[in-house]
C-alpha cells in the first residue's frame, strides 16, 4: 500500500476509478481537478477531515485498492507544522478570498452576455475588450501576482497544490489570449468557447482555492510570516491604487445592463 500512497491521484483514480466516487461522497472533488497531483498520502492532510472520517475514507479506499489489506496515513502527513484549526481566514487570506468575490461576480456574468454577443457591434466588441482587460489586470497582474509572488514563495514550488494553481493560471491565460486572437478574426464560436472554459475552470480553481488551499496554507505559516504577507500585499495595494474601485465600477456598471433574471 506504500506504493499507492505515494501516486498522485490522478494516477489513483485512473487505476481505480472508483476512488473517485468514495472521495467525492467526503467532498473531496479530485476527479475535476485541472492537474490531479496531489498524492494520495496528502489528501487528508489537505482537506483536515476528522479522524473518525479520515480511518472510514481511507479503509474504503483501501479495500478497493487492496481488498483485505489496510492503509495507514503516515501521522507526520496530518500533523506536521500544522496549528490548531480556527474559523475565517489570516487577514491577507482573506483579501484573497474578498478578490475573488468580484472574479466570480465577472464569472456570473459571462451566461448572461455569451447568447447575445454581435461582433459586428462596436458597444459588444468594447464590452469583451474590457471583461480581457479585468481578467488581465485584476484577476492576473492584481490577484494572480499575490498568489504567485507573494503566497507561493513561502512554500516548496515542488509542492503539487502550487503547481496545480499555478497550471490552472496558465490555462486561463491561453483561454484570454485565445479570446482576442479570436476577436481580432470576429470568430463568434471562439469567443464563446473559450470565455465559457474560462469561466468553467476559474470557478473550479476558486473554490478549491477557498475551501481546501488557503486554509491549508494558513494553518502551515507561523504568525510572524503572515503579517510579512499582509505587509507585502498592501504595497501591492498602493502600487495598484486604482485597481479595486476602477473594476468594482467595471463589474456594476455590466451587472445593471445585464441583470440576473429571476426563477
Amino acid at each position: 500500500m506504500e506504493a499507492y500512497l505515494n501516486r498522485s491521484m490522478k494516477e489513483v483514480i485512473k487505476d481505480f476509478p472508483a476512488v473517485e466516487k468514495i472521495l467525492d461522497e467526503y467532498g473531496i472533488g479530485c476527479g475535476p481537478c485541472a492537474v490531479g497531483l496531489c498524492l494520495l498520502k496528502d489528501i487528508v492532510g489537505i482537506h483536515n477531515l476528522p479522524a473518525d472520517q479520515e480511518r472510514e475514507m481511507m479503509g474504503r479506499i483501501a479495500a478497493v485498492i487492496h481488498p483485505g489489506g489496510e492503509i495507514q496515513v503516515p501521522r507526520a502527513v496530518r500533523t506536521a507544522g500544522m496549528k490548531p484549526a480556527v474559523p475565517g481566514y489570516s487577514p491577507p487570506m482573506k483579501k484573497l478570498v474578498d478578490e475573488h468575490t468580484l472574479i466570480k461576480r465577472w464569472l456570473a456574468l459571462i451566461p448572461r452576455i455569451l447568447p447575445t454577443l454581435d461582433l459586428e457591434s462596436e458597444e459588444d466588441r468594447r464590452l469583451i475588450l474590457e471583461g480581457v482587460d479585468f481578467i488581465r489586470s485584476y484577476a492576473d497582474k492584481f490577484h494572480h501576482a499575490k498568489e504567485e509572488d507573494i503566497l507561493f514563495k513561502y512554500f516548496d514550488p515542488d509542492l503539487e497544490m502550487v503547481t496545480v494553481m499555478c497550471e490552472d493560471h496558465k490555462t486561463a491565460r491561453n483561454h484570454v489570449k485565445a479570446v482576442m486572437e479570436a476577436l481580432e478574426r470576429k470568430d463568434r464560436d471562439a469567443v464563446v468557447r473559450h470565455l465559457d472554459a474560462y469561466r468553467d475552470l476559474l470557478a473550479q480553481h476558486i473554490k478549491r482555492e477557498d475551501e481546501i488551499m488557503l486554509p491549508w496554507m494558513d494553518k502551515r505559516l507561523s504568525v510572524s510570516q503572515v503579517g510579512e504577507m499582509f505587509s507585502r500585499f498592501l504595497e501591492v495595494e498602493e502600487r495598484m491604487d486604482s485597481y479595486q474601485q476602477k473594476y468594482e465600477d467595471f463589474i456594476a456598471r455590466v451587472e445593471k445592463k445585464y441583470p440576473r433574471k429571476e426563477g
